[in-house]
């Protein structure tokens, strides 16, 4: 498990990254950079101007409300201290945060108005503003006690951090009198409820960078419909999708000042009434990919604007120059739009721009000579390919300018002369994207004595090195390589000269050799990031632990090898994270790793390390909140059995697969903030025990027992509670009875009971599964009809329940859901016609149903199907003739329809030239055993482009993936006949391509045209009527590996040529009539007579029957010229005794004579 796998990422661009707040340890584990960044994000950037005015705003609104408090105080002559019950309320938040610490003025017996972040009405005694905003709380959940505080008119929880905790369902419909809601950047997960919708007083709504979060039921336009009050609006990350946004807006929330939709999902075009919005200050639009539509005219009229942010979309057209000439425009973000036409208008003196961002976009060249007026430019991003070459003089009139991106082609790493930006010596921050620096190295980056902040992402050094005169920038304060070309290249030494670094990553930059020692020096280094550099190797150095700020180490997916030493200083260490999976190391475990008491991540997975770890040591932490140690050779000891141990840790993430557990740790039963647990892969036996169920029902996201011996479920439960469950995890064990189906409030369910011994399911489990997206019951003993409640589960994305005993019809819904990409039912006992599926919007990927009893013709609606990639109807009673119509659908890859009733023939396609993409993609065809006759149109196999392409790769597994916020992927199976044997592929690669026409009654030649099919794996024609020849053009399959031409009527000899095929490890000619001497040499010298077998005019090796002389390289197929031979052979040698008898030389003349007559007779006749 990758730490980032819990974070969220940013894109590219220095102002596009995430800032790192208090407790930013956790954001900034993240995307992108990580620490202090420059400028503001563009999820933030709409808060560059507000960020001080909200800062301004709450306080003066608390006061204003305070001096009202005061006034009426003084009225009533009175001050009411905190209310009982409001006080009462905050301490049980105050013990739902797992860590506390910066709440110690929050204790029992005290004024709760006086207490942190508290304001109260003086007159009242109820708690109104409530500000826990960046005190680095965490928790499992929010607590219910805050909706007590029902007179709030203000609540800030941001940047704090909640284990993506699902918003409650109820609660908020309580707080009618709020006014400023902030969430942002709390990690919150799920579906936006619909109390929201119940704040009608909202003038700020901030539920930014919650990336889990998404409007669904209710909707964006339910949740929007009675903010006629709102000013600011913050949902960056926050999933709305749809393309009704826009009018959403401008029909309810007339009066919108702040805009703020990064990376939502939403769509266009933005509709013409949201020019109504004529207050809008700022608008943020960034990175949502899916608005392909111009930018608005009405843009340039609204006056206010102040930020307009629309990078990373699919913007095109002319921009609108009149934009640039609005008055109070500051930033102006059109990066990331390739297909926007940008030409920049004349810039007067004075202008007030500040953030400009062109990088990627359809700039003209030619840039105005007034771009020397934009004094006020702070930070620029612009592309160098098709800049004016004045830019860099113009750029060297801006004073202000201090950050700049630069970013190479699109279309390829450009060689730009950026020399000149040596010369920019006021730069405190640059970001090069998308440059080849293997002929130049960039040193003239070390004339920028002021840089503080430096980005190189994706630019090549293959041929160069790391230009030493970095090392020279004192002030920098974070140094970021990622995705660049030092193949072969050390980290250099001279990493430990910066003495300000808080900063440092180097992610998929193909580092070697070890980590240097003289990154010990790196005294204010806060954060490291050396990840996926596969070549890079060593132990890691034991001074990085000691560094005295460091915070967080993610050293994963390299190969860094040897043991750790141990910590020094573990209970002062400042260490926050550390994550070193996927590497080499080993040895055992050191034991102050457990004692760093402000760890709160702790990722050792898949490495090699030994020895014991007692859970007793583990229990200790009370900060850890995500353990991992799945995947070594490393055996945990429960020392602490069923006794509760004295401190309880506040784990929320626990794996610890493949550790050698023999039963569940029982101290588990007392944690009460689990939210992940991973036991899979260990040696658990007996029963899964009920307390999973009762003690975890509330906060319980995610269990994996996988691969375990469990038996049984203690109570076997039918139905299991467990509130916010979304993925389960049984498979691979012996368990028996009932299948345990969970009653959930999740909005996502995954659950995967294969390879068990379960019996029955609740006839109505599909009511209890309307939100599950993936489901697999394959390879248990449960039987009867498939429920027809699985179609109240109309969200299924993915449908596995083979190798069961299920018998009857298949549900039409599975056929006609619009949702699912994969429905596998083989091996089953189903019987009646394959319904038709959806048509137009039908999505379906893989569709197995081999190994039943279907009956009828294939549903044409199948041709609908324009994703289908699998199609395996195999081992069935389908009567129908060969589907030619599937060869439209581009994307079908595997074609199974083996042991049916198919009959016909194979023809050519009618109205179908050979370059018309008919079956183009198709890497696997098994027609074997059906009815299948006649002659085979050579011209079929000439449409199976992908057979014809060379594969010098490895190639991709045939796999699917949800596409859900719960993310799962699923590869395809498939079984052939191949190397002799019926094998079953669990990965099917693209590069394996196979055809299989066996056990029909094709005859006629066999087409020479499969000699086109270069990288075909393996090819079966055994058991039909082919006549003629082998082709000599089979020799072109160098990538042949399994050839069975046997059992048909084949004649004449092995063409020599076959020798070549020196992939092939498995041949089949038996029965037939070939004749003459086998080829010799390569592979053919490993087959045995088998490969040979029933054709009686074979020859050589490996048949023990010999050829006529060692000079004769391939006997006649004539076989009375193999007769006439054999007696002018023997009449030869009897003459040359007879003719000695005249004397030896005469003799022998005579006899030489003879035998030359005697081949030349031999010769004549072979050429008849």
């Amino acid at each position: 498990m990758d730490s980032q796998a819990l974070m969220t990422s940013t894109p590219s661009g220095m102002w596009w990254r995430r800032r790192t707040t208090r407790g930013g340890n956790l954001s900034a584990a993240g995307g992108g950079g990580v620490g202090a960044t420059i400028g503001a994000s563009t999820q933030d950037s709409s808060k560059m101007m507000i960020s001080t005015k909200q800062r301004l705003l709450t306080p003066i609104l608390i006061l204003l409300i305070c001096c009202y408090s005061i006034v009426t105080a003084a009225n009533n002559d009175t001050t009411v201290p905190c209310l009982p019950e409001q006080a009462s309320s905050l301490l049980q938040l105050k013990n739902s945060f797992i860590n506390n610490a910066n709440l110690s003025s929050w204790r029992a017996g005290s004024d709760c108005c006086h207490w942190e972040g508290i304001t109260c009405g003086m007159a009242s005694g109820r708690v109104i503003s409530l500000d826990l905003s960046e005190l680095n709380l965490m928790s499992n959940r929010l607590d219910a006690a805050l909706f007590n505080l029902t007179s709030l008119t203000n609540l800030n929880l941001a940047s704090n951090y909640f284990w993506r905790a699902e918003l409650p369902v109820s609660g908020f419909e309580r707080l009618t009198d709020m006014i400023h809601l902030n969430f942002s950047h709390s990690n919150f997960y799920g579906q936006i409820p619909i109390g929201l919708a119940c704040l009608m007083k909202l003038v700020t709504l901030d539920f930014s960078s919650n990336d889990g979060l998404y409007f669904d039921e209710p909707s964006f336009q339910t949740v929007m419909a009675n903010m006629s009050n709102l000013r600011e609006l913050h949902l960056d990350e926050i999933e709305i999708f749809g393309s009704t946004w826009s009018v959403v807006l401008a029909d309810n929330i007339p009066q919108l000042e702040i805009l703020s939709l990064f990376a939502c999902r939403i769509s266009g075009p933005i509709h013409s009434s949201f020019s109504r919005l004529r207050s809008l200050k700022v608008i943020n639009l960034g990175y949502n990919f899916g608005l392909p539509s111009k930018v608005p005219e009405f843009c340039a009229e609204l006056s206010s604007l102040s930020i307009l942010e629309i990078a990373g979309n699919s913007f095109e057209g002319q921009f609108p120059t009149k934009i640039f000439h609005l008055k109070s425009l500051r930033t102006l973000d059109l990066s990331h739009n390739p297909n926007l036409s940008i030409n920049l208008p004349e810039f007067p003196d004075g202008n007030n721009l500040e953030t400009l961002g062109l990088a990627a976009t359809n700039l003209s060249y030619h840039i105005p000579s007034s771009f020397a007026n934009l004094k006020s430019l702070k930070r620029l991003g612009m592309s160098t390919a098709r800049t004016s070459k004045e830019l860099p003089s113009l750029l060297d009139k801006l004073p202000s300018l201090t950050e700049l991106e630069l970013q190479g082609s699109e279309s390829g790493l450009e060689k730009a002369v950026l020399s000149w930006v040596g010369n920019l010596k006021q730069l405190t921050a640059l970001e090069l994207v998308s440059y080849d620096f293997s002929e130049s190295a960039p040193s003239w980056i070390g004339n920028l004595t002021n840089l503080k902040f430096l980005w190189i992402w994706d630019c090549n050094f293959s041929g160069s090195i790391i230009p030493y005169q970095i090392g020279n920038l004192a002030k920098l304060e974070t140094l970021d390589f990622r995705g660049c070309e030092f193949f072969g290249q050390q980290i250099p030494p001279w990493i430990g000269n910066f003495t300000k670094l808080a900063n440092l990553e180097m992610d998929s930059c193909g580092f070697s050799g070890s980590i240097p020692s003289t990154i010990g020096n790196l005294t204010q280094l806060e954060s490291l990031r050396i990840t996926s550099n596969p070549q890079l190797n060593g132990k890691i150095p034991q001074s990085l632990f000691a560094l005295p700020r460091l915070e967080n180490v993610y050293l994963q997916e390299n190969q860094l090898s040897g043991s750790l030493e141990e910590i020094p200083s573990p209970l002062t260490s400042s260490l926050l994270c550390i994550d070193l999976a996927n590497n080499q190391l080993s040895g055992p475990i050191p034991k102050s790793l457990f004692h760093l008491t402000n760890l709160n991540y702790l990722i050792l997975e898949s490495n090699k390390f030994t020895g014991t770890v007692e859970l007793s040591s583990v229990w200790k932490q009370k900060n850890l909140f995500v353990l991992s140690l799945s995947n070594n050779l490393i055996s945990l000891i429960d020392d602490e059995g069923e006794t509760v141990p004295p401190y309880l840790p506040n784990i929320k993430y626990l794996y610890l697969s493949s550790c050698n557990l023999t039963k569940i740790p029982g101290t588990l039963k007392y944690l009460d903030a689990v939210s992940l647990l991973d036991l899979s892969s260990n040696q658990i036996t007996g029963a899964i025990p009920n307390w999973i169920w009762e003690n975890w029902k509330g906060h319980l996201n995610s269990l994996n027992l996988s691969c375990n011996m469990f038996t049984t479920l203690e109570q076997s439960p039918s139905l299991v509670i467990v509130t916010y469950l979304t993925y389960l995890d049984l498979s691979f064990n012996r368990l028996q009875g009932s299948i345990p189906i969970p009653v959930t409030k999740s909005s996502e369910v995954a659950l995967d009971y294969s390879n068990n011994y379960f019996s029955s399911i609740v006839p109505n489990f599909g009511i209890y599964l309307k939100n599950a997206t993936y489901i697999n019951f394959s390879k248990n003993k449960l039987s009867g009809h498939i429920p027809f409640s699985i179609c109240n589960a109309s969200k299924l994305v993915i449908v596995d329940i083979s190798g069961n005993s299920f018998r009857g019809s298949v549900p039409q819904c599975l056929m006609e859901s619009v949702n699912l990409i994969v429905l596998k039912l083989r091996d089953n006992q189903l019987n009646g016609v394959l319904p038709e599926n959806s048509r137009e919007r039908c999505n379906l990927q893989s569709i197995d149903v081999n190994g039943n009893q279907i009956e009828g013709k294939l549903p044409r609606s199948l041709s609908y199907c324009q994703y289908l990639d699998l199609l395996d109807a195999g081992n069935n009673q389908i009567a129908d003739s060969f589907p030619f119509w599937l060869g439209i659908l581009q994307n079908l890859r595997v074609l199974v329809l083996r042991s049916n009733k198919l009959i016909g023939t194979i023809r050519g396609l009618k109205g179908c030239h050979q370059n018309c993409n008919h079956f183009k993609r198709l890497q696997i065809i098994d027609l074997a055993s059906n009815h299948f006759s006649g002659n085979i149109n050579p011209e079929w196999f000439e449409h199976f482009q992908s057979m014809m392409e060379n594969d010098n790769d490895e190639g991709q597994i045939l796999e699917h993936t949800t596409n859900t916020k719960i993310a799962l992927l699923y590869q395809d199976i498939t079984v052939v006949n191949y190397k002799g044997g019926t094998l079953m592929f669990t990965k099917i690669l693209t590069t394996f391509k196979v055809i299989d026409l066996s056990d029909n009654s094709f005859g006629g030649p066999i087409p020479k045209s499969l000699g086109k099919l270069v990288s075909l794996c393996g090819l079966n024609l055994s058991h039909n009527a082919f006549t003629g020849h082998i082709p000599s053009q089979l020799n072109s399959l160098t990538q042949l590996e399994s050839l069975d031409l046997s059992w048909n009527k084949l004649s004449g000899e092995i063409p020599p040529e076959l020798a070549s095929l020196t992939s092939l490890a498995w041949l089949n000619l038996s029965y037939n009539n070939l004749t003459g001497r086998i080829p010799q040499g390569n592979q053919f010298g490993s087959f045995s007579n088998s490969s040979f077998e029933g054709n009686v005019n074979l020859c050589g090796r490996p048949l023990s029957k010999q050829c006529d002389t060692p000079c004769s390289t391939s006997p006649s197929a004539s076989a009375p010229s193999y007769t006439n031979s054999f007696w002018q052979d023997r009449l030869g040698m009897i003459l040359l005794f007879i003719f000695s008898g005249l004397g030896f030389t005469v003799g022998f003349i005579l006899a030489v004579w003879f035998q030359s007559f005697c081949h030349i007779e031999r010769w004549i006749h072979k050429h008849q």
